[in-house]
């Protein structure tokens, strides 16, 4: 059985963050674990409250984890402050984890701030360094690149100074108006382009926490990063289109549309 690691915040309306990334993992036949970051009061409407869990908690999730279910891949989301990006840090290195994704969460998709800029200037000191694959949309890759995203040519160069400057691989996302849905991958050895229609669909709650996620079992899997995106995206874009329409703003994916058997009725 392949495992994965989900270290991110809760959401309590189930449709980003932890949640999002155990039913991520369930539909592509991985056995889910978790540590939790932060406890999160949101809907889809927006975030009311973020309640971080203690640094040392956090690390203990992980070594109960790590101790007994080695996970053969950790997808790393909402990390709301320094001391628990420093711990987090830590412990990958202790245990040599292996096919890290961190999806740079700073703000929910209806637009509101999930970071401190002391857990970002440790997040990229610390964390990025160990990641097999960054996965930022246009905004976070602005911040990151310290440029402005307008068109597939700086998304390139974006993404390239980000994965020259980390040391690891970055797939920009390039769902924020820039160019439809198409991605761009960049790897040390070059880059390629993933591309896709966009879908008409306003309710996108919890798409990068799903797409990383994706990516995140297919590595443990043993895909390929090329093919781990290649799957991932493909399986995004069918619970886009699956269309799904639950609460007053942004709703969620229906993560489960694929999921069938003996229980499905």
């Amino acid at each position: 059985m392949f495992t994965a690691l989900t270290i991110a915040g809760s959401d309590s309306s189930g449709g980003a963050g932890i949640q999002a990334d155990i039913k991520t993992m369930i539909a592509h036949r991985v056995y889910a674990m978790s540590a939790i970051t932060a406890l999160t009061a949101q809907n889809t409407t927006g975030v009311s409250g973020i309640l971080n869990v203690s640094p040392e908690f956090v690390g203990e999730q992980i070594d109960s984890v790590f101790t007994d279910i080695p996970p053969h891949a950790v997808k790393v989301g909402m990390v709301s402050s320094a001391s628990i990006a420093q711990v987090i840090a830590q412990k990958l290195k202790e245990y040599q984890a292996k096919n890290i994704v961190v999806d740079p969460v700073m703000v929910s998709t209806s637009g509101s701030r999930l970071i401190s800029e002391d857990a970002i200037e440790v997040l990229k000191k610390e964390l990025f360094p160990l990641a097999t694959v960054l996965t930022p949309n246009i905004p976070e890759a602005e911040v990151l690149a310290g440029m402005s995203i307008q068109t597939p040519e700086e998304m390139e160069q974006a993404a390239q100074w980000i994965g020259e400057h980390f040391g690891c691989a970055v797939l920009c996302k390039g769902g924020h108006q820039v160019n439809s849905a198409n991605d761009y991958l960049w790897q040390k050895d070059g880059g390629c382009w993933f591309y896709g229609k966009r879908i008409q669909n306003e309710n996108t709650h919890g798409t990068g926490c799903t797409l990383s996620s994706a990516i995140a079992s297919n590595l443990a899997k043993g895909y390929s990063l090329e093919k781990a995106v290649e799957q991932a995206k493909h399986y995004l874009s069918l619970a886009l289109e699956d269309r799904m329409d639950l609460g007053k703003g942004s709703g969620p994916l229906n993560h489960a549309f694929a999921i069938a058997g003996n229980y499905a009725d």
